[in-house]
């Protein structure tokens, strides 16, 4: 049996720990802050539950995060009731949150003080693509930590690929989270317009989908857009966080980001207005006010 925890059982991890259950041989235990859902999560899937981090990460030999921020991982890994202090010499802690690269290389370099190995392997596909596990994951760390985890992690993934050193992987995910603010905001102009003149959605949907202007997110959001139906996918807060981490990244590389940080200021709006937790597409509702 490969024992392994998983930390952090939200709207991701849940069903992303879940495809990592059925792994054949593996002994998974997990902790959640909020303990309900760690025990949801043992009556739907089976295995174990822990009351810490630390408990959760004793004898595994993979531990694996989602959770939400920066001083977030740092709790679940080398603070106080961190998983760091229980795991054994050569363990591996693979963490699908999306944070800073410079939280990413802080934790690797204590990981290595204390005999592990860490990789930050954020990931996309949004909550559809966890229920599905059919997510895409960029990894940065060690190489071979990362041959001896990608098994496991393919469980829940339809491409994993690691992109470099410590802090690779977030940084890949900064490009990703770019990319799609100016899609989004793209495609909330479009639509606006498209029912401004009194154009049926569905056939200039269907018919501009099979050309240049195709996307992930014309294919799954278009429709819910026009329909004005934002309860579902990533939240307009989660994507201003994930901003304003590209945002300071790019200024200390020297990276110009304008439509991106104009796409935050309007995330920001809509948050101001009670829609924070309310899927990115809603960008659309801004033109209406």
């Amino acid at each position: 049996m490969t024992k392994a925890t998983w930390l952090g059982l939200g709207v991701m991890g849940h069903p992303m720990a879940g495809y990592l259950s059925k792994f054949p041989g593996l002994d998974l235990t997990v902790y959640n802050r909020t303990a309900s859902k760690a025990e949801g999560w043992q009556n739907e899937y089976g295995g174990s539950t822990a009351p810490s981090p630390t408990e959760a990460g004793q004898e595994a030999e993979f531990v694996f995060s989602c959770v939400g921020n920066d001083d977030d991982l740092r709790q679940v890994t080398f603070g106080e009731t961190g998983a760091f202090h229980s795991m054994p010499k050569g363990a591996v802690f693979v963490d699908h949150s999306t944070t800073s690269a410079n939280v990413a290389r802080e934790v690797s370099a204590k990981a290595s003080e204390m005999g592990l190995h860490f990789l930050d392997a954020p990931v996309t596909g949004g909550q559809k693509g966890a229920e599905n596990g059919q997510l895409s994951i960029m990894v940065g760390g060690d190489a071979n930590a990362f041959q001896r985890a990608e098994p496991l992690i393919s469980t829940y993934s339809k491409a994993v690929k690691h992109m470099g050193p410590s802090g690779a992987g977030q940084q890949t995910k900064m490009v990703n989270q770019i990319a799609i603010a100016g899609v989004v905001q793209g495609l909330s102009e479009a639509i606006n317009f498209a029912q401004s003149n009194n154009l049926n959605i569905p056939d200039v949907l269907s018919v501009i989908s099979k050309g240049a202007a195709q996307s992930w997110q014309m294919e799954n959001s278009g429709q819910h857009m026009a329909d004005r139906f934002f309860d579902f996918g990533f939240a307009v807060d989660w994507m201003r966080k994930d901003l304003n981490i590209c945002i300071a990244e790019a200024k200390a590389t020297n990276s110009p980001l304008p439509i991106a940080t104009l796409v935050e200021s309007y995330l920001g709006e809509l948050s101001e207005k009670g829609r924070g937790r309310n899927d990115i597409t809603s960008l659309i509702t801004r033109l209406e006010d």
